[in-house]
């Protein structure tokens, strides 16, 4: 680490940063408050009228763009000062923050202040606007609990304005890194409510148009908060913790920010592309939006290609002039984007003459073509942006890991490679291809789905060591250097979050707990309709699954491990739930969700009930077959595990010629014909017991760390995959 000192960071030493960069924010959260509420103006652009509901006054109409714009550029800047202060600038050595990093988490509590003041006032203005009444006609108490839970957009930002309540509480009393990365969680959940339920989460192809558009604000919201906590730190008085700082900072950010870039292009295209027809980009009002969107984007890419050539060095080495210079030119681009975003998401796409959409194409955005035959399954493919490309991503940072090994001389077990990817294909077909496309249509398909990702994949995933692999594949970041990627893997794996998380006491529960939580009770059928509960469903599956399997069968250095017989214990004790499960649908008198899938009418399904039974025998049957797999697992890695045990006795009677070995009999000699004293015989039975306690420890630890690791688990700079924490 950079600092010495074990303290939290004096309060006097962290000042406010400079007035310029501040003042250069502030003008360009105005700007963007003047594009949308201008741009919301000049295009007319009321959804209330186009609804044939009454014109809720100018007030509503200007106020409700310029206050969201407000909203998101505050929340865009207290995820970016909590980036910076949770990966950007190094820590103390005692785990607290350094002045740069406390000043961070301060400047992120005042605005997220301003995110939750915006979002509050959000919450009538968008009942205002919904309603097609005047501002001041809603704000009855009585009136908005009866009306918020009623229109989605006033419920989102009611969400939002909590999650912001609770990152401005925990930017108040966190002093300490840990604790500043769950805030940054918590933040980086903010804005989502709002993007799951614009008009991108209704009407055809919602589903794309949804994934693409969580995935462009988060890419968005990291890469202007990141480029304006940056600046704050930049324009801030220089010295010996600002340039230590910047060392850090500037290239960690100039990495992510070509990603975000990346991020914004792909998802833009896509979610122009589902909204407006090629044609209308040039003779619509919505294109003419979504034209001059586009060109800040490529803008904005010209000038983080020049940060990278011209800035990020010199800013690294303590000389951010041109950094600063340049930055701020970007950033009020980049704010006066977010209003021109804001005043798209306000005007309503042009008509493409289309038919309206189908009932299954307004529920679950796409039609289907017929009956779900094996052909279909298998080759009826609608890729999901968000699970489709991280099982992408994953399969080629694997192999990428993998790679870099070989470059250096270092081998990979082939089988972990295939394990993973194998992993990685599974969560591709479950959620991209014909089965993906029919689960939220059918309960069988559903069902299988839910198997593939809960049970198959995170088997196949576990066993390809991801973690060792990453330990092996980054580098350490050296004596005297702020922690990296590798000590960020480390420091999680060995947390107490996880080590609570995979107590078989809490991951039993959840494995088995969430099939009779979600199906057997109303959660199940109320998610149906919406899209972002899917994307829910898909997440929980996987990482209930993980968390699991990680420790029974997984081959990485984990927070917890257990005996080979309690591993085996935990696995036998699940499958009676597992099967009973199965069971229960099979044998159920109730139809799950039948009102929605009664609604969707599909003639290939006449008989729901006989559907729900097929899901049913299809999670019965397909359950039992991973979890005999993971049982094969165990008992080999068991036996492994007693023969690594019975050389490692073997090489240490060969290094000492059977030295304990041949004490014992000797004192069995001397015990049988009577010659040793009794205290030779008490020093002897002492060095046997001595003997016997240390195998007995040295058992014991091996069998609480599980497998044995091999010469290719070891990650680079270490003597064992499991550390005992970062450096």
């Amino acid at each position: 680490m950079a600092q010495t000192t074990a303290g939290p960071p004096e309060t006097r030493k962290a000042g406010t940063s400079s007035s310029g960069a501040a003042g250069l924010i502030g003008l360009g959260a105005g700007i963007a408050m003047l594009v949308a509420a201008g741009l919301t103006v000049l295009t007319g652009a009321r959804p209330a009228i186009l609804l044939g509901l009454p014109d809720p006054g100018e007030l509503t109409t200007v106020a409700l763009p310029a206050v969201r714009s407000l909203s998101e550029v505050a929340m865009m800047l207290t995820l970016g000062f909590l980036l910076l202060a949770a990966f950007f600038v190094p820590p103390q050595k005692g785990g607290y923050l350094d002045v740069s990093g406390y000043r961070a988490v301060r400047a992120a509590s005042w605005t997220a202040s301003a995110w939750f003041v915006c979002a509050v006032l959000l919450v009538p203005l968008n009942v205002a606007d919904t309603m097609g009444r005047p501002v001041s006609d809603v704000l009855s108490p009585g009136l908005l609990v009866d009306l918020v839970p009623k229109i989605s957009a006033a419920s989102a930002w009611s969400l939002t304005s909590l999650i912001a309540l609770v990152v401005l509480v925990a930017c108040r009393l966190v002093l300490s890194w840990g604790w500043t990365v769950v805030a940054f969680g918590l933040a980086m959940a903010g804005p989502l409510p709002v993007s799951l339920t614009g008009h991108s989460a209704a009407g055809g192809s919602h589903d794309v148009a949804t994934d693409s558009l969580v995935l462009h604000v988060l890419g968005a919201s990291l890469w202007v908060g990141g480029l304006a906590a940056v600046l704050v730190l930049a324009s801030s008085r220089a010295n010996r913790d600002r340039a230590t700082a910047l060392s850090t900072a500037v290239p960690r950010f100039s990495a992510l920010a070509l990603v975000c870039w990346a991020v914004l292009a792909v998802t833009g295209v896509i979610n122009a592309l589902v909204r407006v027809p090629l044609s209308a980009l040039f003779t619509s009002e919505y294109g003419a939006l979504v034209v001059a969107k586009t060109v800040a984007l490529i803008l904005l890419g010209i000038l983080g290609a020049l940060h990278r050539r011209r800035t990020v060095a010199d800013a690294a080495a303590g000389r951010t002039r041109a950094l600063v210079a340049l930055a701020g030119v970007e950033i009020l681009l980049m704010l006066g984007t977010i209003g021109l975003a804001v005043a798209l998401g306000r005007s309503a796409p042009p008509d493409t003459g289309a038919p309206p959409p189908s009932i299954t194409e307004a529920v679950i955005g796409y039609d289907l073509d017929g009956p779900p035959t094996l052909m279909r399954l298998f080759f009826d493919w609608r890729f999901s942006l968000i699970y489709g490309s991280l099982a992408l991503l994953m399969a080629a940072l694997y192999v990428f890991g993998i790679r870099k090994l070989r470059r250096r001389g270092d081998a990979w077990p082939v089988g972990r490679t295939i394990a993973w990817l194998c992993g990685c294909a599974v969560v591709l077909l479950a959620t991209s291809s014909g089965v993906g496309r029919y689960a939220p249509s059918m309960f069988s398909v559903h069902m299988g789905q839910h198997m593939m990702l809960s049970m198959l994949a995170p088997i196949l995933l576990v066993l390809g060591a991801p973690v060792t692999l990453a330990l092996r594949a980054l580098p350490p970041a050296g004596r005297d250097r702020p922690d990296g990627p590798r000590e960020w893997i480390l420091t999680a794996v060995h947390s107490p979050v996880a080590r609570w998380l995979t107590h078989p006491l809490i991951t039993l529960p959840l494995f088995v707990g969430s099939y009779y939580a979600l199906y057997f009770s109303s959660l199940f059928e109320t998610s149906l309709n919406q899209h972002w509960a899917h994307l829910a469903m898909n997440a929980h599956f996987l990482l209930v699954g993980w968390l699991f399997f990680w420790p029974l069968i997984g081959i990485d250095p984990a927070p917890r491990r257990l005996p080979p017989v309690a591993r085996l214990g935990l696995v036998f004790a699940s499958v009676p739930f597992h099967a009973f499960f199965g069971v229960a649908l099979m044998s159920s008198n109730e139809i799950i969700g039948g009102a929605f899938y009664r609604g969707l009418g599909l003639p290939w399904v006449p008989d729901l009930m006989r559907d729900q039974q097929l899901g049913g025998g299809l999670t019965w049957a397909s359950g039992e077959i991973p979890l005999l797999l993971v049982i094969i697992v165990l008992l080999v890695q068991w036996s492994r595990h007693d023969e690594r045990s019975a050389r490692r006795d073997d090489r240490r009677a060969d290094a000492d010629d059977d030295a304990d070995l041949k004490a014992y009999n000797a004192m069995l000699n001397r015990l049988a014909t009577g010659t040793a004293t009794s205290v030779a015989n008490d020093d002897d039975l002492a060095k046997v017991a001595a003997v016997t306690v240390s195998d007995e420890r040295q058992r014991s630890e091996t069998a609480d760390a599980g497998t044995e690791p091999t010469r290719a688990d070891v990650p680079a700079g270490q003597d064992h995959p499991g550390p005992s924490g970062p450096r």
